[in-house]
C-alpha cells in the first residue's frame, strides 16, 4: 500500500513538473521564434545609447523621483514624461511587433542600464523596472541573460500574461538595456 501511495505521489509530482515547465517551454520557443529577430534592432539599440548617455549620472532619489512623476502622470491628460517614452520611432517599432503578433504579445518595453524605460508599446504601471526581477535577473547578469515569469494578470495590459525579459547588447555584445515582452497567457497553454 506504501508502495502504491509512494508511486502516485511521484507521479503527481512529475506532473505537476511537466505542467510548471510547459510555459517556460512555450516562452522560450517565442523568444526563439519571434523576438530574437527583432529585440536588437538599431532603433531599439541607438534610444537605449541616447537615454543612457543621459541617465548615466542619475541617483536613487532622481530615479525616485522621476518614477513618481510617471505614476502620477498616468491617467492625466498632460502626461511630458510619459510622452517621452511613448512618443518616439522606437515605441513606434515596438508597437509594430506588437501589432505583427496577431495578438500573442500583449506588451512591449525597453529599458535602459539603470532600469528607466526608454520606448514602450503603451502606458507601463511605473517608469523605475530596475527594482523588479524583469530587470535585476537580466541586465546585471550580462548578455544572454533571461527571466521568464510567472503567469499573472498585468494592470498596464489589463490582461493575463507572462513576460519574457532579456538583456540587450550593442552590436559588440555588451549589455546597454533590457526588454520585456507580455505575453497573451493563451499563447502559453
Amino acid at each position: 500500500m506504501k508502495s502504491l501511495l509512494f508511486r502516485a505521489a511521484a507521479l503527481a509530482l512529475v506532473a505537476g513538473t511537466a505542467q510548471a515547465a510547459e510555459p517556460q517551454d512555450a516562452m522560450q520557443a517565442i523568444l526563439d521564434s519571434q523576438i530574437r529577430g527583432w529585440m536588437n534592432a538599431p532603433v531599439i539599440v541607438d534610444a537605449i545609447r541616447a537615454q543612457n548617455a543621459e541617465t548615466g549620472g542619475y541617483d536613487l532619489s532622481t530615479i525616485e523621483s522621476l518614477d513618481q512623476t510617471w505614476r502620477g502622470e498616468v491617467g492625466l491628460a498632460a502626461t511630458p514624461l510619459i510622452d517621452s517614452v511613448l512618443i518616439s520611432a522606437a515605441s513606434d517599432f515596438l508597437r509594430d511587433q506588437v501589432a505583427a503578433s496577431g495578438g500573442a504579445i500583449t506588451e512591449v518595453f525597453v529599458m535602459d542600464a539603470l532600469g528607466l524605460n526608454v520606448a514602450a508599446s503603451g502606458v507601463t504601471s511605473d517608469y523605475w523596472q530596475g527594482d523588479e526581477a524583469k530587470f535585476t535577473e537580466t541586465y546585471p547578469n550580462g548578455a544572454g541573460a533571461v527571466h521568464f515569469s510567472e503567469i499573472e494578470f498585468d494592470e498596464s495590459s489589463q490582461s493575463y500574461q507572462a513576460q519574457i525579459s532579456i538583456t540587450l547588447t550593442d552590436a559588440g555584445g555588451a549589455p546597454i538595456g533590457a526588454m520585456t515582452v507580455g505575453i497573451i497567457a493563451d499563447q502559453l497553454m
